[in-house]
C-alpha cells in the first residue's frame, strides 16, 4: 500500500504540473525530486508499522529500525558486535554521539581487523560531525573497506553516507559496489537491489 500511495501522489503531482503546464526545464526537476523521494521511501519507509501517534526524536537523520535491521542482517544479530552496536546507536539518537564515537574508538581499540566495528565508527563519526564526511568518517570507513574488501558492509554504510552528505555520484558507486560483493543467495540482496535501482534512476533524471 505504502508504494501504491506514493504511486498515486506521484501521478497526481504530475497531472497537476500538466494542468499548470509547467515549462519544459521545470520538469526534469520535477522528476528528479520524485524519484528521490522513491529512494528515500526505499532506505526509511516501513509500511508494515502500525499506525501510532508520532513520537519526538532529537535527530531524523539517524538510521531508523529499518536499517538497523539491515545491518543487523549483514553482520549478525547477536553476539559482542551486536551488542555494541545497539549501545552506540542508543547513544546517538540520545544526543550523546561524542559518547558515542569515544565507545567505537574503544571497540576498534580492542578489535583493530574488526570491520564491522570500523564501519560503526564511521557512522558514528559521520553523526558527530554534523552529517558530513569529516575526514575522519572517511578514513575510518576506507579502513574498513581495506580489512573487508569482499565485504559489502562497509561499502552499503559509507555509500549511505555519502548520500546523506548530498553526494549522490560516490553513492552510487559505493552501492554498486556493495551489490556486487553481495552473494546472490543473501537474504538481504533484494534490498540493496532496491536501493542502487531507485538510486540510478535519480541520478538518470538530474542528469538530463
Amino acid at each position: 500500500m505504502g508504494w501504491l500511495i506514493f504511486l498515486i501522489l506521484a501521478a497526481g503531482t504530475m497531472g497537476l504540473a500538466l494542468w499548470l503546464r509547467f515549462p519544459r526545464p521545470l520538469w526534469t526537476m520535477l522528476g528528479a525530486a520524485l524519484a528521490l523521494g522513491g529512494v528515500g521511501y526505499a532506505w526509511q519507509g516501513q509500511p508494515m508499522l502500525a499506525g501510532s501517534a508520532p513520537a519526538p526524536r532529537p535527530d531524523p537523520r539517524l538510521d531508523n529500525d529499518a536499517l538497523a535491521d539491515l545491518r543487523g542482517q549483514m553482520i549478525g544479530r547477536f553476539g559482542e558486535e551486536a551488542q555494541m552496536f545497539a549501545v552506540a546507536d542508543a547513544m546517538t539518537r540520545s544526543g550523546n554521539k561524542r559518547t558515542a564515537v569515544q565507545l567505537m574508538l574503544g571497540a576498534v581499540g580492542g578489535a583493530p581487523r574488526s570491520v564491522p566495528y570500523w564501519t560503526e565508527l564511521g557512522n558514528v563519526l559521520f553523526a558527530h560531525d554534523g552529517y558530513q564526511m569529516s575526514p575522519a568518517a572517511q578514513f575510518a570507513f576506507r579502513r574498513a573497506r581495506r580489512l573487508g574488501p569482499n565485504d559489502p558492509t562497509p561499502f552499503f554504510f559509507e555509500g549511505l553516507a555519502w548520500m546523506r552528505a548530498g553526494d549522490f555520484a560516490k553513492a552510487r558507486l559505493l552501492w554498486r559496489l556493495a551489490l556486487q560483493k553481495t552473494h546472490p543467495d543473501a537474504p538481504y540482496r533484494p534490498e540493496i537491489e532496491q536501493r542502487v535501482m531507485l538510486l540510478d534512476q535519480a541520478m538518470r533524471m538530474m542528469e538530463q
